[in-house]
């Protein structure tokens, strides 16, 4: 889902963190078998734009996919550690590895049949064109001889004529 907000950067990373912890600490089953890359959500008069932070991953084991208004990304970060390495050890390790899918509603209005994406530099760029929306047309109204009040000129009533009595209401 697509969502407007005007919270500023560090707010953002104060929730990332907050997220983190709460991964870190009641896990997503094992602590590394998912992550969840950033995205930024930009709009133009043209298009829809979604930037995602995909760092180290090749860009052909990411799976892009639109199905009735829903756009999803999939596929894994890979570790670079090797288990059983006796060589190293490592001290600290802050990245997370693991798959990932993300999927966004589409808002109506856009072309899932032109959505163009590239890779460049770690980050993953959607473009979504929007579509022509149809415009409103005005539709002319046949008219029959039992819709015609007046015919212009002189201000005649056409067509079929009643008077109404002024003290009963009555037609005659």
């Amino acid at each position: 889902m697509l969502y407007r907000t005007t919270l500023s950067a560090p707010v953002f990373g104060l929730r990332r963190e907050i997220d983190r912890l709460f991964e870190d600490t009641f896990g997503r089953g094992d602590a590394m078998s998912s992550w969840t890359p950033a995205v930024d959500v930009g709009e133009t008069d043209k298009e829809l734009r979604l930037e995602v932070e995909l760092p180290g991953i090749n860009p052909n084991e990411v799976e892009l996919t639109a199905e009735n208004g829903v756009l999803t990304i999939r596929g894994e970060k890979r570790s670079e550690r090797k288990e059983g390495d006796d060589e190293s050890r490592y001290h600290m390790v802050e990245r997370s590895y693991g798959s990932f899918m993300r999927s966004f509603q589409l808002p109506q209005g856009l072309d899932e049949s032109k959505i163009e994406a590239s890779y460049t530099n770690g980050i993953l760029s959607v473009h979504i064109p929007k579509a022509a929306l149809p415009q409103p047309r005005r539709i002319q109204i046949a008219g029959g001889q039992d819709n015609q009040i007046s015919n212009g000129s002189n201000g005649k009533t056409a067509g079929k004529t009643e008077s109404v009595s002024a003290g009963t209401g009555s037609k005659k």
